[in-house]
């Protein structure tokens, strides 16, 4: 006999040991929901509870333990690049330029109104001029500060105070801003107030101001704007950089891939439900929702800290149970 014939031998060999295996213990697994004459619950009913006895428990292998509970904070990888602190001056002093103009023309208006008013050397014509410079220069100053709020949003939301001791840092190279963008993602999900800048190997700490609300034209994509406080010597505008920015945290209950499992509702995984009096456990489907992974395990939700459920030997009650498809476990490797 060659390998392979000795090979394939040695693999019927085990299939049919499984199948032995699986059929003795099966033999006495009770299906709980049997009707007096035997027959299991009718299909479209929900899978039916499985009863096992600790012998049959430790012959299948089956083990059960607790969820943990516990907070994930997820990280989403983000494109960096440093801005050149010129580009904020010149739009922001278009912005304050724009805004003296309309104050100075709405002073005016003021001015020859009164004039007119009290027939002091002032005309209707004149009166009217004023009006419509006010008119104009107050369009300039709304699309200039709309125009800033677009490209510079958190400096936008600023007071002129925060927002000129902003400018002396960064003339002072005492900051840097960077605009970490996520191509392709349009909607800027919310984010915690730390990143990490990835620098040459060197993680850098940044401060998270806010979302940008304007869409680049090279990096089509949601977006935000970082302060760096300190800032690696080099390191300056046009630099790319690679950031990490956090996600608002995940709370959940922490079970291992294994004990997950997929049907035709979704993922679920077996609870011990309860031991009755006889000493046989009664295991039951219970339905989760997938949250985050998190490692070689998942948080999800719909259980309780308090469950006991099937960490070791899910795909063995699945099999007995027959139902559902396939295990998370086995997902991962296809």
């Amino acid at each position: 006999m060659n390998s392979s014939h000795a090979h394939a031998a040695l693999a019927a060999l085990v299939a049919a040991t499984v199948t032995l295996v699986l059929l003795v213990l099966l033999a006495g697994v009770t299906h709980a929901g049997e009707d007096r004459d035997g027959h299991a619950p009718q299909p479209g009913r929900g899978p039916a509870a499985l009863a096992l006895t600790d012998a049959q428990q430790r012959a299948a292998g089956v083990r059960v333990d607790h969820p943990v509970a516990m907070a994930n904070v997820p990280q989403v990888e983000a494109y960096g690049l440093v801005l050149d602190p010129a580009a904020l001056v010149t739009d922001m002093g278009r912005m304050e330029s724009t805004q003296a103009a309309w104050h100075a023309a709405q002073a005016d208006v003021v001015r020859v109104a009164g004039l007119y008013r009290d027939n002091l050397n002032a005309s209707l014509k004149s009166l009217q001029l004023a009006q419509a410079q006010e008119s104009e220069t107050g369009a300039q100053a709304r699309a200039a500060a709309a125009a800033f709020a677009l490209q510079w949003g958190p400096v936008a939301a600023l007071g002129a105070q925060k927002r000129h001791a902003l400018i002396d840092a960064l003339s002072a190279n005492r900051q840097l801003l960077v605009r970490a963008g996520l191509p392709g993602q349009h909607l800027a999900d919310s984010v915690g107030p730390r990143a990490l800048l990835d620098i040459d190997g060197v993680s850098v700490a940044a401060r998270v101001l806010g979302s940008l609300p304007r869409t680049d034209s090279q990096l089509q994509g949601a977006a935000w704007l970082l302060a760096i406080e300190r800032a690696p010597a080099g390191l300056g505008p046009g630099a790319h950089v690679r950031v990490l920015l956090e996600r608002a945290p995940v709370k959940g209950l922490l079970v291992p891939a294994v004990a997950l499992l997929y049907g035709e509702n979704g993922a679920y995984v077996y609870r011990d439900a309860r031991r009755d009096p006889g000493g046989k456990h009664h295991y039951e489907a219970a339905a989760v929702q997938l949250l985050a992974a998190v490692g070689d395990s998942w948080l999800v939700s719909g259980l309780n800290a308090s469950d006991a459920i099937v960490v070791q030997g899910a795909g063995v009650l699945w099999s007995l149970q027959g139902i559902g498809s396939f295990s998370a476990a086995e997902e991962e490797h296809d």
